[in-house]
């Protein structure tokens, strides 16, 4: 799979001071990052009336402030994929790990010289594990992903604690990221870290992850025949799509995670 473009990839709108200059719209009671050339053109129709009232008797051009215009700008802004995997025996734990070890070194291929980064989370037994640090470098993904300890029980609660911790610390590092979090389990905590009961304690934090504006999307590993909701009510509470990959491989999974990359850009951008 080849780039088609250098540079980052994601296109979106940016509320900075920074990148290309494609349009304006009113400026309302913002004052920033004006458009001189757009502001001028809307002034310019009343000047014969601001005259005639005796408004421009110390100035050329009279400009009020409801014919400021802003600039949109655009920019490309780095993408965060960030894997989230059930590791525990509650499914087909050897068929999920090969799929996302494939997808995470294809999008870190096609990410080659751009800023895109990718990371996994991997939660089992009683504890959830950085497995991947996010990174832009193959070399050191396939590394990481060479031995992953699998088994035991679901604490997804902790799978979404540390995935919530490490999204907020990088937007606060980089804050032009573009966060997608990708959930790969049946739903079915059953370790807390608290006080909640589990499945109480993982929606609680799906939904700080939501509040935080977080795309994300859900991919239900239950078998159809024995599938009580459990993934769709995370993804619920997450406020993300559910999906089921039937046919579960790396490519489909790299096509998954691609269109809900696109999606994420079209959201921010209809927020613009």
């Amino acid at each position: 799979m080849m780039r088609r473009n250098a540079g980052r990839r994601s296109r979106t709108y940016s509320d900075r001071k920074r990148g290309r200059y494609i349009f304006a719209r009113p400026a309302g009671r913002r004052r920033d990052d004006l458009a001189f050339d757009a502001t001028i053109r809307a002034a310019a129709p009343f000047q014969h009336r601001r005259a005639e009232q005796r408004r421009r008797n110390k100035v050329a051009f009279a400009v009020h402030p409801s014919d400021y215009y802003r600039k949109v700008r655009v920019r490309r802004a780095a993408n965060l994929i960030l894997f989230l995997v059930d590791a525990s025996w509650s499914m087909a734990v050897a068929e999920r790990m090969v799929a996302t070890k494939g997808a995470i070194l294809s999008l870190l291929n096609d990410a080659y010289q751009r800023r895109d980064r990718v990371g996994l989370i991997t939660f089992q037994r009683n504890r959830a594990l950085l497995i991947l640090p996010p990174t832009n470098s193959v070399l050191m993904a396939e590394r990481a992903l060479q031995d992953i300890p699998i088994g035991g029980k679901t604490p997804l609660s902790a799978g979404l604690d540390l995935a919530y911790s490490i999204l907020r610390r990088e937007k606060m590092l980089h804050p032009d990221v573009l966060p997608l979090l990708i959930v790969l389990t049946d739903g079915a905590g059953n370790v807390s870290m608290g006080h909640l009961p589990p499945l109480e304690e993982a929606r609680w934090l799906a939904g700080l992850i939501a509040a935080e504006h977080i795309h994300a999307v859900v991919i239900n590993m239950e078998h159809a025949a024995f599938d009580q909701g459990l993934a769709q009510d995370l993804a619920d509470h997450l406020d993300a799509p559910c999906y089921t990959i039937t046919d579960l491989r790396a490519e489909s999974l790299y096509y998954a995670v691609r269109n809900e990359m696109q999606q994420a850009v079209s959201r921010g951008d209809s927020k613009a």
